[in-house]
């Protein structure tokens, strides 16, 4: 058997540009890596200065460099905070604005240190035994709250040495008795994440859930957005799952309020909802705690709707019920009568204005990606990425007028990479139901020519491919390879409302496939410089089911297929993956309840009419979708005869993180398209 494994880690060019020449490249995956990516912009007090992170790629280390960066509010004087090789991340403003907390790993390990802002070096704050993260500052500006990864009912110091107890034993086994034995890419070892609450000027942290064996922020993706000093600052609200042995099933989110110094164990205060509860934010006066809620237990692509509560006892509300879209956040106006948040909104993330009141809604912002809108002054600040760039910061005037951008970190960059233009329509889909899709034409587009076609499907299958710059599946990598790529938002897509969202409910190899069918035949006929004959179909997760679903249900289309964490059999896979609540919702229960749905769009009931080539990619740390999945594709690919590759990353969860890795993927997925549609 032959192994190619390639690493093309960078290219210096040491030669002059010959006079007259185009200094430029048509992008790549090596001006992906490149950019640098910002994130986490805080607003000063006083609303005069953003610090935030930028993410700086390092070849050589194969990793990301973070460092914290200032700008003035109305875009003057951009620098640099911190240059320390080690990780600077979470800056946090003290109240009085003299001074950033943040997170770094210069000591050794991930404690918080300040710094203070008319000059001079930073000091750590924090010698905890255990990483801290998550930081959040208290209202008075006494506490701060962290969270660390402990045994229950243990101090972060009795943690460690049971930790390096368990390391010196010679024998490595776990025993369970419970789900979850592993999450997303982590194998459970008994800790949770537990938040402290700690007296800045001296004195020991506090386990404000000591007893409680649940995570606080939930795993995998929770952060600070989920915990929140009281006004008072006498209190904290956290997000925990207190599901019991029912964890692996429930999607019941809760906020918990407990006292800063646990003299009392937590409270619940949505006991009521059975479904999630996450990201507490209370208004300007105190008075109101604003919160993210959805309905429907089980379902972890429900609407999220924002909550109003009296504080600390009066009623609760939902506040955006006649809104159909899913809030993505909560951020309040200084004067408390409006509510930002930003959610997806047909094929672009808007950022929106919330009569606090009322509910009533309207679009600031309608195109790009927004991210983290935070009032400053007479200006909101936030994040916007796009399919032609990265994360810039702007800001704009809560009326949506005299939008500004703040920064160019990119804009070198992306000067010397040529770009395809992107272009939304859109079609008749299923049920003559009005579907969206995105274009990206080919870089250098010349409409007397004819270009192969990247069809490219995107996971969930409640997500969405729009108006927005990926780090894992950028359109622009194979317009600058010289493809036009395709990309459908199907039924079951987010951004379109919920029941567009709600309608592939056990209906995974329908809808889905009829609208992507629908949707390259639109764009066929829409772009006659597309090439139909020479199509390739990629996609992972969801759109990794996908394609293997394709190449059984619609073996003829096209040219070759990529298949990146994708499951070949539906009905393994629920016994394989960890988070049950979703094939259960999806399919209406487990296998044993109902067989009809895990086996009536399984693509391994097709594979006896494979006949496509295909690309199959998978992490082993990937434990949503387990790589043995993409192993038992490949082996039913080589055993029918099939032209047939297969990537394996040892290293890499369900998406694919580390810079060379992310270079090999690219160069291997379009190595594989070249050979099938450019020959």
């Amino acid at each position: 058997m032959r192994l190619k494994f390639c690493l093309m880690l960078s290219v210096v060019c040491l030669v002059a540009p010959i006079a007259g020449a185009d200094p430029t490249h048509p992008f790549s995956v090596h001006d992906m890596v490149a950019m640098d990516r910002i994130s986490d912009p805080q607003i000063s007090p006083d609303g005069r200065l953003i610090v935030f992170v930028v993410r700086v790629t390092d070849l050589e280390a194969n990793k990301g460099l973070t460092d914290l960066w200032l700008v003035n509010t109305d875009g003057t004087n951009l620098r640099r905070l911190t240059s320390h090789p080690a990780a600077d991340v979470s800056p946090r403003w003290m109240p009085d604005g003299k001074s950033l907390l943040f997170l770094s790993s210069r000591s050794g390990s991930m404690q918080v240190w300040r710094i203070p802002l008319d000059g001079g070096e930073a000091e750590q704050i924090t010698r905890e035994p255990l990483d801290a993260d998550h930081l959040v500052i208290a209202p008075n500006g006494k506490l701060i709250a962290y969270a660390m990864e402990v045994f229950p009912r243990h101090s972060p110091e009795e943690t460690r040495q049971q930790l390096d107890e368990i390391a010196s034993r010679k024998a490595t086994g776990r025993i369970y008795d419970r789900l979850f034995i592993r999450h997303w890419d982590t194998w459970k070892d008994g800790r949770r994440s537990h938040v402290f609450v700690h007296p800045l000027e001296g004195g020991e942290a506090v386990d404000v859930m000591r007893e409680l064996d649940m995570d606080a922020p939930t795993k995998p993706f929770g952060g600070s957005e989920e915990i929140s000093f009281t006004p008072d600052s006498r209190q904290i609200i956290f997000t925990a799952r207190n599901a019991g042995r029912d964890e692996a099933w429930s999607t019941n989110l809760d906020l918990f309020l407990a006292p800063v110094d646990a003299s009392a164990a937590p409270r619940c205060l949505t006991e009521s909802n059975l479904a999630v509860d996450t990201n507490p934010v209370f208004s300007p006066d105190g008075r109101t705690l604003a919160y993210l809620a959805m309905e429907r237990a089980g379902y972890e692509a429900d609407r999220m709707r924002i909550m109003v509560r009296s504080w600390p006892d009066g009623e609760t509300r939902a506040l955006t019920d006649l809104w159909d879209r899913s809030a993505d956040g909560i951020w309040w106006s200084a004067d408390g009568k409006t509510i930002y948040t930003t959610a997806q909104n047909i094929g672009q993330r808007s950022l929106f204005a919330i009569d606090a009141q009322s509910g009533k809604e309207r679009v600031l912002v309608w195109e790009g990606s927004v991210n983290q809108p935070t009032p400053a002054g007479d200006r909101i600040i936030y994040t916007m990425n796009h399919l032609r760039g990265p994360a810039e910061i702007y800001s704009v005037k809560p009326d949506g007028t005299d939008v500004q951008r703040l920064t160019r970190i990119n804009d070198e960059k992306l000067a010397r990479a040529r770009m395809g233009e992107p272009e939304q329509f859109s079609f008749a889909g299923w049920n003559d139901e009005k579907v969206y899709a995105y274009v990206v034409k080919p870089v250098d587009f010349n409409p007397a020519k004819k270009y192969p076609v990247a069809f490219l499907i995107h996971g969930g299958p409640q997500g969405s491919f729009g108006n927005d710059f990926h780090y894992r599946w950028n359109p622009q990598a194979y317009a600058g390879a010289g493809y036009a790529a395709v990309m459908v938002d199907f039924h079951g897509s987010t951004g379109y409302g919920q029941a567009f969202t709600d309608s592939i409910r056990d209906d995974w190899g329908g809808k889905p496939l009829e609208d992507l069918q629908l949707g390259l035949a639109a764009a066929l006929e829409k772009y006659p410089w597309m090439d139909g004959d020479r199509v390739a179909a990629l996609g992972a997760s969801y759109g990794g089911y996908m394609i293997n679903w394709i190449a059984g249900k619609w073996p003829d289309r096209f040219r070759c297929l990529v298949c990146h964490d994708g499951n070949l059999c539906e009905q393994l896979a629920y016994f394989d993956t960890e988070e049950l609540w979703f094939p259960e919702w999806e399919r209406h229960g487990t296998p044993w309840e109902n067989p009809r749905s895990y086996q009536e769009h399984n693509p391994i009931n097709l594979v006896k009419n494979w006949k496509t080539p295909m690309l199959v990619i998978h992490g082993a740390l990937d434990f949503r979708v387990v790589d043995t999945q993409g192993m038992s594709t490949f082996t039913a690919l080589q055993r029918r005869g099939i032209p047939s590759k297969f990537l394996h990353f040892p290293d890499e969860n369900h998406w694919v993180l580390k810079p060379a890795n992310s270079i090999l993927w690219h160069e291997t997925v379009i190595g594989w398209l070249d050979e099938w549609t450019k020959k």
